[in-house]
C-alpha cells in the first residue's frame, strides 16, 4: 500500500513524525509537501497534490494523509474530489468508524490538537480497519458518488 502524505505549514512537523512512523511500519510513503516552512502556503495545494497522486497511482489501495492546523481545511479540500472520502479523525474510535463504515481513503489530522503518540494510534487503527461492506454502507457510498 502506498500512502501519500501532505501538509501545509501548520502540519509540517507532525507530517515528519507521521512519515517516520509509516516508514517504520513498512509502508511505501510519498511526501507530497510542503517540504519547507512557508507561512504563506495554502492547504488546498497540498490536498490536491495528495489526491491527484492517489488517483493516478497504479496502487489501487493507495491512501492519503493530510495535516493542517485544524484538519478541517484539508478535509474540505480533499472531499471536493469525486471518489475521495476524507475523514477528520481525532481519536481511535473515529478512525475505526471512518474505515469500517465509510471506507475512508484519506485521513485528515489536526496538527494543533493531535500529538505524535495520538497520531500513531489513529493511523494504526485507520490503516488496519477494513471496510465492513455492509449493504447499508455500500449503498451510502454509492449515494455519495452519485452526488456529483
Amino acid at each position: 500500500m502506498t500512502i501519500f502524505v501532505g501538509s501545509d505549514h501548520n502540519g509540517i512537523e507532525l507530517k515528519k513524525e507521521v512519515i517516520e512512523y509509516l516508514n517504520r511500519s513498512g509502508y511505501s510513503v510519498v511526501d507530497e509537501g510542503d517540504n519547507k516552512l512557508d507561512p504563506q502556503d495554502d492547504f488546498p495545494v497540498f490536498a490536491s497534490r495528495v489526491v491527484t497522486a492517489m488517483r493516478s497511482s497504479n496502487d489501487l489501495d493507495s491512501k492519503g494523509v493530510l495535516i493542517c492546523g485544524s484538519g478541517q481545511g484539508m478535509c474540505m479540500a480533499a472531499n471536493r474530489f469525486k471518489g475521495i472520502r476524507a475523514s477528520l479523525c481525532w481519536n481511535e474510535k473515529e478512525a475505526r468508524s471512518a474505515r469500517n463504515d465509510d471506507d475512508s481513503n484519506v485521513l485528515c489530522l489536526s496538527a494543533k490538537s493531535t500529538t505524535k503518540k495520538e497520531s500513531e494510534l489513529i493511523l494504526n487503527i485507520w490503516l488496519n480497519t477494513a471496510f465492513a461492506k455492509a449493504p447499508r454502507f455500500v449503498r451510502r457510498l454509492k449515494e455519495l458518488d452519485d452526488l456529483g
